[in-house]
Order: C-alpha cells, then structure tokens, then sequence
C-alpha cells in the first residue's frame, strides 16, 4: 500500500500532522487488564512524575515512549523494517486471540520497542479481527483501549484507522460486510474516546470520494454515532461490554469473596465469578483469593475449596491460577509489612495447591532459573504424555471424538499438540487397522478444530525423526507411517506442499526421508484416493468419484420430492461418515443453484440434530464451499450473499465449529 511504501497518502498526511487528531483517554492501570476503557477526564503522565489533566479533545501530544521501550528491552534486537515487524506482531494478535490475555500483549508489544509501526499494529489487529468471530472484534475493541496512551498515542491510532479506511476495498474482496464491520470498529473507537469524533470529517476529506473508505465513514456517522442511544447500541453490537472500570471489577470480585467466606456457598460464588463475564480477569480472584487467606487464616479451607473446585471445574484456567499465584509472589514483600508471615503462608497455599494438582508444579521457582525452567520443561512434557495416552487409550475404546477433544483442551497444553500426534499414530501403528482408521478420522477433526497445519507438520517431523527407532518395535512403521502421511493429504489435513516441506526438514536418505518419498508415490499412483481412503478397511469400497457421484443422486432424488428421512437413511447407508463433508457441500451448492434451498437446509438441519453429520463434517464442508466461492459466482451471481445466509443459518442452530470464522 502507498501508506506503508512512504507515499504521501492520507496516513503520512496524518503522520505528518496535516490531521491533527486530539488525545483521548489512557489505558487502564495494572497492565492493561481487560475491562473496557471507561473515558471522561484522561490523564496524562508529565516527567517529573505529576500529572496533567486533560480534556479528551485536547490537542497535547502524549510523551514518546521510546526511552521506556529502551529500559525495557536492554540489549534485545528489534524489527528494523516494517517486514520485521509483522513477522512478529502476528503471532503476538493470534496468542492473544486465543489466550484473552491483555496484559502478555501489551508486555510483548512493548518488548518490540517499535513505536514508529504502531499505526501497522492497529490495523493488523481489526483487519485480523474482522475475519473472526464477534468474541475477537471485541476483544479486539478491548485491547485497543487498554493500548491507548500509554503505547499507542493518538496519532499512531488514527493512523491505524486511516490505513484500515484506504485498504476498504481490499477487505472487501475477503471479508464480504467488511464496511459495516469496519464501521462498528470506527464507532466503538470514538465511544471508547480512543478515536475524537472530529477524525470522521478529518479522515473524509482525505479520502476519494468514490472509495468504500467514504461508505464506512458515513455507515459509522448514520448507522451507529446518529442513533438513539448510540454509544450503548456499539458497546453492545458484539456482545462484549461489561460496562465495568478496572477498580470496579476489583470490588466486584473482592464482594463475591467476602460474601463467600460468610456463606460457604460454593455455588454461589461460582455465579457471581461466571456472571461477570471476565474469563481473562479471572486472575484478579485468584490474587484477591490468596490473600484473603493470608489475612484471615480461618478462612483458608473455604479458600482452597473455592480455588480447587474452580479449577478443575474448568471456571478458571490454569493459565489464569498461574497468573493469580505469580501476581502474589510478586508482591508477597509488601504483604509482609501487614501480614509479617505473608510468605510463609504462601509457601503453605503454594505447596497445597500444587499437592493437590491444580496448580502446575512448574511454576516452583525455588531452582536455580536454568535449572528450574528445564526440569519444569522436562516434568511437563512426561505429565502431558501420560495424560494425552490415557486419553488416546479412551478414544479407541469409545470413538468419541468430541470427548477426546474436550479432553485435550482440558489439558490447555496446545503448545504440545505435535506430540499428541505422535502419541496418537505411534499407538495406532502398534494395534488393527480399526484404531489407525480412528487415528486418521480423529487427526481430520483436530485438523478443524484444535490444531494448525503447523501442529501437524511438526508432528509428523518428529515421528520420521524417529523413525529407525519405531521400526525397532513395529517391523513395518515406515510403510504404516508412508500410509498415514498419504490419508492426510487425501483428507486434506495437509497439502502436497507441506510433504516438501516436511522432508526439507529430514536428512537425506535418512528412513524418514524414504518414508516421504513413499507416501508421495502412493499419492501419485493411478486411482490413489480410493485405495488410501481403504487402506485401513475404513472405506466403501468405492472409488471416490463413484461416492461423489452417489451423493449427487441421492441428493437430486431428495430435491425432487424425496421423503426426509429417506434421505438421511440413504446418507446413513453410504457407510462413508468420514466423507459427509461431501454431502454437506454438494447439498450448499445444490441449495445455492435450486429454488427451493429450504428443503435441502432442513435435510441438513435433520442430519446435524440427529448427529447423522457431525459438527467437524459439517464445518468441513461448509469450508470446501467456501474456498470455492469464487468459482462458484461465474455461474451463481449471488453466490456470495447466499452463503453468508447459510452460514448465519448454520452458526445460530449451532452446525459449524466455533473456529470455521478463522478457517483460510
């Protein structure tokens, strides 16, 4: 873009103070948590410590930040180029995306010491947020008020925006209601004061007039800033305000545990902990939690009840019991000067928690620090493989896939997925063929739900590192795992690609290497498909194309005044579960192309109530229709608008995964 080439477009104009925008509210203390910035009256901080009140349309530049930045980093290399930068700030808004936490994305931001590419931060931030689900347009409107004035000034944000407005059409072609999206976001930015309403005729004049940038101006402007109680309608469009300040949720929380230790109901105060609606604050009643215990000893067994029982009731993460425990040791010094025994008793709730298995026992610190963090490591990594194997051993005696599932995720370890994988065909090599057919159903599922293409490549990686040493156990693991490799490309869970990519990272002519390289042969041989979808007895028997074309007339007979529940028997007689995502696209494409869609979405609608199709197929083919969108319009004008109906129609009877947003 002219923007981040230099050119002098409407952002340079902005970075140049051709547009000058006023300063708004600052961030939240204690780290950005994330409560929405509540504005009115913002504060700036002066040099020698004082402050400067000032009014949210004033005209004060914030202080730079780069002298911060530079004590903060010490001697840490950081981006020189734009380039270098969204290398790393990507990951930064997809782990914060996943993880709610406020206070780790604003560490990291600042630990890049990049002031000058804030502007590319924000845009990146909504443009990625735009293409998810409404949780992350609000946790992003969240991050961008804890950011404001303390990393983010005025001029970088309204910058950020200007960039959004100018690449409009480019959103567009990706993100179909990226106008409207975008000017709810415009919208929420001048409620949140983190944007002056002045930018709108600013930011018009700055802009062609024909642009979409100028529709989303005049949406935000007629649409959300000029309705009836406006400023509450944008807090709630996507469902996320809390309305509650930072020291309000502090008190908040700090009443539900009083009235805890005086009533003893657990139940109780897990409402009150759920209706807040702070899943990433969820550290604050950790913290308030302990040293409540500290402070009054007779209220430590109902302390501990209420902490466990949280815990693995999965109300609190672990990450957020970590986060809770760390914030006390943090400050367990200054505890000490009220509670002279703070750190003794501590070290009491410390080592029962711990004891008691709801709080990692890696976050020990009493090892040296190198020491400490690899043993930590090393106990980690044994305890997941432990847990992830009993939980495969369930898996092949139940084939609940949506068990195994929430079982990994109560894990919350998704940073070892690529050793599940290869727990997960290590012991399916080493039992029949029905197992390794549930491994590959299981890895096409996680592949949708739980794991990256990364996860997987580097799963597979590992299992072909180690190759030589399973052919020690299973004579014939290089030819199984050849087999595996090729039913996740023929399952799409990987690409041809990726298998290049896979074996750049082996030593040549190592057995790994050769297990690649026949996995590619089996994908390249005459009516592959068919044969690697029966490798395990897990097919029909069909050839594909023979399945496909099954699916068309079953589908065809049913559009023309089939009975219902015929239909679904006919599915249920394929035999072929692992392959509905087929049925599921040709019916989306068949209701896109024929005048009465209703009935084929109510066949849809049967087949997912009566578990007929499962959520990861249907969200499979709902994803195959999507990447073919474009096609699809040559013949289906309204293609586009079509399926974003059925999707609407899919997300609210609960068909799709909550990760289809995020799906390429």
């Amino acid at each position: 873009m002219a923007a981040e080439d230099g050119a002098r477009s409407p952002t340079r104009m902005l970075a140049e103070g051709h547009l000058r925008i006023a300063t708004g509210g600052r961030a939240p203390a204690d780290g950005g948590i994330a409560v929405r910035h509540i504005p009115h009256h913002h504060t700036a901080k002066k040099e020698d410590g004082g402050k400067i009140e000032q009014d949210n349309l004033g005209d004060a530049n914030p202080l730079p930040s780069q002298e911060l930045g530079k004590l903060v980093n010490g001697t840490k290399k950081v981006p020189a180029t734009l380039d270098d930068y969204r290398k790393l700030v990507v990951p930064v808004i997809e782990e914060y995306f996943s993880t709610g936490d406020v206070e780790l994305s604003v560490s990291e931001l600042r630990s890049l010491g990049s002031d000058q590419f804030h502007n590319y931060f924000v845009k990146k931030l909504i443009s990625m947020a735009m293409d998810h689900h409404d949780k992350e347009k609000e946790m992003a409107s969240i991050l961008l008020s804890a950011l404001y004035a303390d990393l983010l000034d005025s001029s970088r944000m309204s910058e950020g925006f200007m960039m959004l407005l100018e690449s409009t059409e480019d959103l567009s072609v990706d993100i179909p209601d990226a106008i409207d999206v975008l000017a709810v976001f415009v919208a929420r930015a001048i409620v949140d004061e983190i944007l002056p309403p002045v930018f709108l005729t600013r930011a018009r004049a700055l802009l062609p007039e024909s642009s979409k940038g100028i529709e989303v101006l005049q949406v935000a402007e007629k649409s959300y800033l000029s309705a009836p109680h406006h400023a509450e309608l944008v807090e709630r469009k996507w469902g996320g305000s809390t309305h509650f300040t930072v020291e309000e949720a502090k008190k908040r929380i700090q009443d539900i545990l009083r009235e805890y230790i005086e009533s003893g109901d657990t139940d109780e105060a897990f409402r009150c902990i759920r209706e807040l609606g702070l899943p990433f604050f969820h550290h604050e009643v950790v913290k308030r939690a302990l040293i409540l215990g500290m402070e009054n000893l007779s209220s430590q067994p109902l302390i501990l009840k209420l902490l466990k029982e949280s815990t693995t009731g999965c109300l609190i993460s672990s990450n957020q019991v970590s986060k809770g425990f760390s914030r006390v040791a943090d400050s367990v010094d200054d505890l000490s000067l009220d509670v002279p025994s703070a750190k003794t008793l501590f070290d009491k709730l410390l080592s029962t928690a711990i004891s008691e298995g709801w709080l990692d026992a890696s976050f020990c610190k009493s090892a040296a620090p190198g020491e400490d963090m690899w043993n930590a490591s090393n106990e980690k990594v044994k305890h997941f493989k432990e847990e992830s194997g009993h939980i495969i051993q369930e898996y092949f005696l139940s084939d609940d896939v949506p068990e195994l599932i929430r079982s990994l995720q109560e894990l919350s370890a998704p940073e070892y997925n690529a050793i599940f994988l290869k727990k997960l065909i290590t012991l399916a090599m080493d039992r029949k063929n029905r197992e390794k057919e549930m491994a590959s159903v299981l890895l096409s599922s996680l592949s949708l739900e739980l794991f990256s293409t990364g996860d997987i490549m580097k799963g597979f990686i590992m299992l072909l590192q180690s190759a030589e040493d399973t052919a020690l156990d299973i004579v014939d693991a290089p030819s199984e795992l050849a087999l595996f490799l090729a039913r996740a490309v023929i399952d799409e869970v990987l690409l041809p690609l990726n298998l290049d990519d896979i074996s750049s990272k082996l030593r040549p002519n190592s057995s790994g290497s050769q297990t690649v390289q026949m996995a590619s042969s089996l994908l390249a041989a005459r009516h592959s498909g068919e044969r690697i979808l029966r490798c395990w007895g897990g097919g029909t028997g069909w050839a594909v194309e023979d399945a496909k074309d099954k699916i068309s007339k079953l589908l065809e007979e049913y559009n023309t005044g089939g009975d219902l529940k015929e239909a679904c028997q006919c599915i249920r007689d394929l035999g072929m579960p692992f392959f509905n995502h087929e049925v599921v696209k040709k019916a989306l494409v068949m209701a896109m192309e024929k005048q009465n869609e209703a009935s084929i979405l109510a066949l849809l609608q049967e087949c997912a109530a009566e578990g007929l199709i499962t959520i990861n197929q249907m969200t499979n083919g709902f994803a195959r229709v999507k990447e073919g969108l474009d096609d699809l319009t040559l013949d289906i004008p309204n293609a586009q608008e079509k399926f974003r109906g059925y999707v609407e129609l899919a997300t609210e009877r609960g068909w799709l995964l909550s990760s289809f947003a995020s799906l390429p």
